[in-house]
This record gives C-alpha cells, sequence and structure tokens, in this order.
C-alpha cells in the first residue's frame, strides 16, 4: 500500500512540474510581461545584474533562470523588509550561501537573511532546544537528514509536504523528483520532512600518482604477493597503510604515513562511528537504507519500533562485528597516522592530505573535493587532472554483499512548528532559493556538494569531471544509493549520538577495552530508549525481553558471531576497475 502512495505521490510531484513549467514557458498564454508585470524597475533590474554576476552557470535557460526569479520575487511582496535568521554547519557550501546568496536573495526579494554559521554539534543543540522550550530560535535549519527518525516520531517539524500544499510559496519549478536525496528526507509515512541543501559521502582516498609508481609497485607485489592498487577490503586496506608507513617511509624527501584518521575526545570522534564506520566492517544486517532488521547502528527494529542495541536482546552494538571496527580504528590510528593525529578533532585532520604526505584514507568526505583542487597544495597534474582519486570504501570482514557500503551527509532544510507562520514562510522561500534550478548549479561547482540529477548530468559536470578525481563518476553511478544517512531507526539522534564519542573515546585513551566501551555504550543507548516517549507512540523504542548473547549470536544475520580469522587475504582492483565497481552498483 505504502509503495502504491509513495508511486501516487511521485506521478502527481511529475505532472504537476510539467504544468508549472508550461506556465514559466508561457505556453499556458501568460507572457513574460505579464510575469513581471508587477516588479519594480528596481528589482527587474537587480534579477538581471545577479544573473549575470552569479549564475550563468545554470541548467536553465537565461528566459527560464529569469521567469522562476520574478516568480520568487512576486512571492515574497509580503514578506518584504523582514529580518530572518537561519544556521547551518560551516562547510564551503554555506559560507556561499551565507556570504554571497543571502545578499543576492535580499535584493531580489526585499528580505533579509541573517544566515548564521556553527559546528554540526552545535546546529542539533539549536534545533533541539527550539523543540523543548516551544521559542523560536531560528526561522529555518539546515539540519542533518540524519534526524529523519526523530522528526518523523516526534511531531515537531512543519514538513515540506505542508509547505508545498500552499501555491503561494512553493516554486513551480522546485521540481522534488530532482532531488538525489529526497528518499532520505522522506519517512516511512511517505510524507517529506525535510529539502535537500547540499550532500556528501565518506570514500576511499587515496594518491594515485604514488600507487601508480612502477618502483613502489615491484616493491609491495615483493612484500605482500599482490598489486598495489586500490584495496577491495580492510585487509588490503591495512597491508597499504604498513607499506607506506613503515617500508616506503620517505618520499621525495618528505616523511609520508599509510593512514589518516583522528581520535581527540570531541563530539566530532562520535561522527567517525555514527557516520557508518560499522556499516562499512559489516555490522548490521543486508539492507538499504539502514539494513534489516539490524541497522548499521547495531539497533535492531521490530517494525518501525526500535527494540534493542545490546547483543543479549538481540541488537550488534556490542557484537564481534562492531568490536572488530573499534580494534581496527585504534590499531591504524596508533600504528600507521601521523604523529598528533590522536588528538585531532574532525577539522583539524581534514586539511592534513592537502599536506601531501598521506598516501590514503578509508574514509573521507567528498565535502572535501573542493579544498583538495586547490592548485596551491601541489596536488594537481600539468594537465589539471588530481594526483589523488577517489573511489569505493573498503569493506571490513564482516561486510556481506546487500549491505549499505558507506555514509552519506543530506543537509537538509527543517522547518519547525513553533516558528511563526510568516517567518517560516519567508524562510521557506529563502531555502527554495538556495536549491532552485537557477542557482544550483553555481553552488554545486563553487561547493561540490550536488543535490540535483539535472545537475550532476550536466555538461559543465562532464567537462569538469576529469578534474574532480573520481567525484563526478560516483555521483552519477548508480551505487550511490549504497551510501546512505542515518535513518528512522535512529528515534533520537541528539540524544543517543552523544554516546558514541565518550566510550569511544574511553576505548582509545585505553581506560577500557573496545568490548567494554561497545558493551557500555548499548547499555546507555537501550537505558535512553527505555525512557523515550513520542507523539507518534506506536514508532516509540519498547526494548524487547533478553535472550543472552549466545541465543542470538546463534541466529542467522546480525548480531554475527565471531569470525575465525578477522584478516582475509588482501584484494585490491585496478582504479579503471573501481569504477566499474560504482556501475555495477558496488558488486
Amino acid at each position: 500500500m505504502l509503495k502504491q502512495l509513495l508511486f501516487i505521490k511521485r506521478t502527481m510531484s511529475m505532472v504537476y512540474f510539467m504544468l508549472s513549467t508550461l506556465v514559466l514557458l508561457g505556453l499556458s498564454g501568460a507572457s513574460a510581461a505579464d510575469s513581471s508585470a508587477s516588479l519594480p524597475a528596481e528589482r527587474e533590474k537587480l534579477i538581471q545584474y545577479w544573473l549575470d554576476k552569479e549564475f550563468a552557470q545554470s541548467t536553465l535557460t537565461r528566459a527560464q533562470q529569469t521567469e522562476e526569479m520574478r516568480w520568487l520575487a512576486k512571492a515574497a511582496m509580503p514578506y518584504q523588509g523582514m529580518k530572518i535568521r537561519v544556521v547551518s554547519e560551516r562547510i564551503d557550501t554555506h559560507w556561499y550561501e551565507a556570504n554571497t546568496l543571502a545578499k543576492a536573495f535580499e535584493d531580489i526579494t526585499g528580505i533579509r537573511v541573517y544566515h548564521e554559521l556553527t559546528g554540526e554539534d552545535d546546529v542539533i543543540k539549536k534545533i533541539s532546544t527550539q523543540i523543548d522550550t516551544d521559542f523560536n530560535l531560528y526561522d529555518g535549519y539546515i539540519n542533518d537528514s540524519d534526524l529523519i527518525g526523530t522528526h518523523y516520531r516526534q511531531g515537531a517539524v512543519f514538513t515540506v509536504s505542508e509547505l508545498m500544499a500552499d501555491a503561494t510559496i512553493t516554486l513551480p519549478t522546485l521540481d522534488l523528483e530532482d532531488f538525489i536525496g529526497l528518499s532520505f528526507t522522506t519517512g516511512p509515512d511517505g510524507v517529506v520532512y525535510q529539502l535537500p541543501d547540499q550532500q556528501f559521502a565518506n570514500l576511499y582516498w587515496y594518491r594515485h600518482d604514488w600507487f601508480s609508481r612502477s618502483d613502489l609497485k615491484r616493491q609491495f607485489r615483493a612484500i605482500y604477493g599482490y598489486e598495489l592498487n586500490v584495496p577491495a577490503n580492510w585487509s588490503a586496506y591495512e597491508d597499504i597503510a604498513e607499506f607506506f608507513t613503515d617500508h616506503v617511509k620517505v618520499i621525495d624527501g618528505e616523511r609520508v604515513y599509510g593512514h589518516m584518521d583522528y581520535g581527540l575526545r570531541d563530539p566530532s570522534l562520535g561522527w567517525r562511528f555514527s557516520d557508518a564506520w560499522l556499516s562499512m566492517a559489516g555490522t548490521g544486517d543486508k539492507g538499504v537504507p539502514n539494513g534489516l532488521p539490524v541497522d548499521e547502528w547495531g539497533i535492531r527494529m521490530e517494525g518501525c519500533r526500535p527494540v534493542a542495541a545490546s547483543v543479549e536482546r538481540g541488537g550488534a552494538l556490542d557484537g564481534p562485528a562492531a568490536v572488530y571496527a573499534v580494534k581496527q580504528y585504534i590499531d591504524w590510528l596508533e600504528k600507521f597516522a601521523p604523529p598528533g593525529a590522536k588528538s585531532m578533532n574532525f577539522t583539524e585532520a581534514g586539511s592534513v592530505p592537502g599536506q601531501g604526505n598521506i598516501a590514503q584514507q578509508v574514509f573521507w568526505y567528498t565535502a572535501f573535493t573542493a579544498a583538495l583542487s586547490k592548485p596551491e597544495l601541489g596536488l594537481i597534474n600539468e594537465d589539471g587532472t588530481t594526483k589523488w582519486r577517489m573511489a569505493p570504501s573498503p569493506k571490513g570482514a564482516y561486510w556481506q554483499e546487500g549491505m549499505k557500503l558507506g555514509y552519506q551527509d543530506a543537509g537538509s532544510w527543517t522547518f519547525l512548528k513553533n516558528t511563526p507562520v510568516d517567518r517560516r514562510n519567508a524562510a521557506w522561500l529563502y531555502a527554495q532559493f538556495v536549491v532552485s534550478k537557477t542557482v544550483s548549479l553555481r553552488k554545486t561547482v563553487v561547493g561540490l556538494t550536488p543535490i540535483r540529477e539535472s545537475d550532476i548530468e550536466s555538461d559543465l559536470m562532464t567537462k569538469m569531471a576529469p578534474k574532480l578525481g573520481g567525484f563526478v563518476e560516483f555521483y552519477r553511478s548508480p551505487a550511490r544509493t549504497l551510501w546512505t544517512p542515518t535513518g528512522v531507526n535512529v528515534p533520537h539522534y541528539p540524544q543517543l549520538s552523544r554516546h558514541w564519542w565518550s566510550n569511544i573515546a574511553n576505548a582509545i585513551d585505553g581506560k577500557v577495552t573496545p568490548q567494554q566501551a561497545m558493551t557500555d555504550m548499548a547499555h546507555a543507548m537501550e537505558y535512553d530508549m527505555a525512557n523515550m516517549s513520542f507523539q507518534r507512540a506506536d514508532c516509540a523504542p519498547k526494548l524487547s525481553q533478553k535472550k543472552g548473547r549466545e541465543y542470538w549470536l546463534s541466529q542467522p544475520g546480525a548480531p554475527k558471531s565471531k569470525l575465525a580469522n578477522e584478516k582475509p587475504k588482501g584484494k585490491t582492483y585496478s582504479y579503471e576497475q573501481s569504477l566499474s565497481q560504482w556501475i555495477g552498483v558496488g558488486k
């Protein structure tokens, strides 16, 4: 029944878009002059100014861009002079929005936007505070789709589906079907809760120029018995990390390392694990987007109800696969990363590969693509191609065909019910502006966090592809659907995500074993889940009865029993073969 409803919803959306496009093209009888008749001459001038200055790169024609901006300017007339506040995390895409697009929007609509940037953890705190206090702090949030499970159950979000019901404030050319991450922001009920604003994945990153050197290839083959290439599994990744750190040691007079990560006791340490580290190891069950019945957090679901995190109740958060993942993480950090990596946070560690002494990263965000493409770093060849490449992530020993392969961040516009209607409407117009087809291709070029299929398939992206190290190939492949955010399985992301970094840090610092750290975390999550209540009570957590570790580890699927050999023989493939893996959806 749900599939039928979703099909009807998608069909209606496509029809709505086609009709709206006909209107904008003037095929419905309305001319461009009619659509702009009520706009002041100065506003018309500003629309053309911004189309010339900033938005020449677009999948729309100039005439279509003009009509889209004219519609937006007219829709904003009731809100002219209003000052609104929105907030997002600090990445290049949002800096561009805050520094450039907010000004363009003000010129075109007369609405002043204060676009604040802060840490991702602070964005979560702010939206939670507004929900808990019922006090309007911001008029719109760019909030990760990781909170979809919370938004779906909590009832505090004024959904995109509800906003789109008002045609006077909804851009006719918004075209939801063009958003590649819409499934991440849609609940099990078929309701669209959030609107994607930017998107990036965690992939494998490596120095293609070093891996291509014949002398290093011969040396690696002599030591390990197979080719130095893109690792298919964690065993090969570890061999390569050891090779560069302990055998190669120096390239072009500089000390090099085979691995990069970070380990500071900091909220960002939690992202390293909640962003699908356990799924890469193979902790959960098969099934996309998040594994069923056990997801990549190790949470077991019964229908829409979370029932366990610990193995003794049927979860997998403290199972052998999860403990293996933590052990590998700590082992690689201590043995193969540069000195000081253990005391770095996410932001500090992110710039290290750009210094030119890192051979590979098992877990690298594509949001860093723009930063690592800067010529001054010395990582660009004479023909403009990158010395590095991105490729599919290597798989852990417990990973099985049919599981998700990694994480994809989908920062998405989120609006709350306790925001005054006029302020929410004005913020909704701003959100639509920064994701509109007039703007989105240029924003993709600046931040390389694409959200629209039309932008990814554009001629401009084809032209840029050779200089982006596999970025375009990934987003054009069907395999991108196997990199997914946290899903509806996590009932309260703000409350449960805090347990990751504190418990993992205890294991890194040697205060507890990896097994004890994961067991402590599983019990802490279950304690929180047992005390949660939601508006959608039928999907609230309800813990299952304990049956013991032995019982659950003997059952099919997750939690999985300990493998006799957690380091099978290393396996690699060429960069070209790795791209074919994407085309083959990770097989």
